[in-house]
């Protein structure tokens, strides 16, 4: 019994590597969605957004890493995820790995939008029958193409939300409220993507209401999750079969 119980890696270890991939991808997520290229794509202006862009390339390359970090922690963490919840429920915890991982597939077949932004603006002999304001109209479509395509994987995540929300609160490993706020975020995210591809005009209309919708339960759910993960671990109920196993005759008694 010693040895076995010696190389299974315990759950709490299984809770800080989650802690770390999650905080990976909130880092990583955040720094190339908001701060690079929020900070390059200027919405609706096709010239302004090739010349901030074509003025830090290197800063948009790094946004495109910073998304493959991202994707590559979020392939590990549905496995761990994957590991840690299975007591919970098998087929629920491996529902919620597929939803996360087809999200993580989404976004990194999406990077290629980010890469024709590129390619467009990165001036080659034989994009000269292009002029420069059809470049950068070319680069715009793109660049919102990507966005687009984000939005189709939070699709996925939204859906992962809700099943790993259920689990999390049904598990009882950590306090219930972070699973509520989870199943919260997820709907958010159903609500915000599916009023984007049905109602365009109502939802550019109130894109400041729907992203606080969203992405303040989000934010609140998964850091909160996070650090719990990171700071207390899990509380995995286990007493009962360790005393049968130490005492057997007790517990026959």
């Amino acid at each position: 019994h010693m040895s076995t119980t010696s190389t299974t890696t315990s759950p709490n270890t299984y809770a800080r590597i989650a802690a770390l991939l999650y905080l990976t991808i909130i880092g990583a997520g955040i720094a190339a969605q908001f701060f690079v290229r929020g900070s390059l794509i200027v919405p609706g202006d096709a010239a302004a957004t090739a010349q901030a862009i074509t003025a830090s390339e290197s800063l948009f390359r790094l946004g495109i890493a910073g998304d493959l970090v991202m994707i590559a922690a979020d392939i590990a963490l549905a496995l761990v995820f994957y590991i840690l919840f299975r007591p919970v429920s098998h087929a629920l915890s491996l529902l919620a790995a597929f939803f996360r991982l087809v999200q993580a597939a989404i976004l990194g077949i999406n990077l290629l939008n980010l890469l024709q932004v590129l390619k467009l603006l990165g001036g080659a002999d034989y994009l000269a029958v292009f002029g420069a304001d059809q470049l950068a109209a070319q680069a715009l479509f793109y660049a919102e193409a990507h966005g687009m395509g984000y939005s189709l994987g939070l699709v996925f995540f939204g859906l992962n939300c809700l099943v790993f929300g259920y689990l999390v609160a049904k598990s009882r490993y950590v306090p219930r409220i972070l699973g509520f706020l989870l199943i919260f975020a997820g709907a958010g995210y159903l609500v915000d993507c599916f009023a984007g591809f049905l109602l365009p005009d109502v939802y550019a209309a109130y894109a400041d209401l729907f992203a606080l919708v969203v992405f303040l339960p989000a934010i609140v759910g998964e850091l909160a999750l996070c650090l719990w993960l990171l700071i207390k671990g899990v509380n995995v109920p286990q007493a009962p079969r360790t005393t049968a196993t130490l005492h057997p005759a007790r517990a026959a008694a």
